[in-house]
């Protein structure tokens, strides 16, 4: 197994690798489109805005890239949000693996945004990458864009509205949350795509 971890500027790259090394996996971290290619795992990490991410991926040349993999892809929180057509964040086009469109979290009188927290995951799609995942269990969010509920969404959660909390399209997948920061039920869902 060789995991690749992409080099797109993320500021929670080391926390993923750490996670990973955590479950005996030691990732790569590089930006070259042949190792990203020759990987049998593709994790792409980020925080920030869809715009400088997109950005930093057509700067090294990456879009084609990731678009073209057939190997599993996971996208942490930004991350999964690029995966997505399209992001309301700057209305920025994004990767476009998997058709959903990443909104502005609606805001109300005494309703946080952006979501920052542990909160609730419901499962709505038995899939691999969420064996294992209890009604109830945990995990950490920090986002202030959502992508809607789909045919797409594994599991989701809510926070003035429900969104996806993790999503699959074909050997695309995310997760909203930071698997490296919700304990043993991030360890389990990164052990999960690991033997994908």
């Amino acid at each position: 197994m060789r995991v690749v971890l992409v080099d797109a500027g993320g500021t929670n790259i080391g926390s993923v690798r750490y996670a990973l090394q955590r479950l005996g996996t030691d990732a790569e971290l590089t930006a070259d489109p042949a190792r990203i290619r020759a990987a049998s795992h593709v994790i792409l990490p980020g925080v920030g805005a869809a715009g400088p991410g997109m950005r930093r991926l057509r700067e090294a040349g990456l879009v084609e890239v990731l678009r073209g993999l057939t190997q599993p892809v996971l996208g942490v929180c930004l991350g999964m949000q690029l995966l997505c057509e399209r992001s309301e964040e700057g209305d920025t086009e994004c990767l476009g693996v998997v058709s959903a469109r990443v909104r502005h979290m609606p805001t109300s009188p005494g309703l946080r945004v952006p979501h920052m927290g542990w909160n609730t995951l419901q499962v709505s799609t038995d899939h691999a990458l969420t064996a294992g995942l209890r009604e109830g269990d945990t995990a950490y969010f920090v986002h202030s864009y959502a992508v809607p509920v789909g045919d797409y969404t594994l599991a989701r959660s809510e926070h003035g509205s429900t969104f996806s909390a993790v999503v699959a399209s074909g050997n695309f997948m995310g997760m909203q949350f930071h698997p490296e920061r919700s304990a043993g039920v991030g360890a389990q869902l990164l052990r999960n795509f690991l033997s994908l």
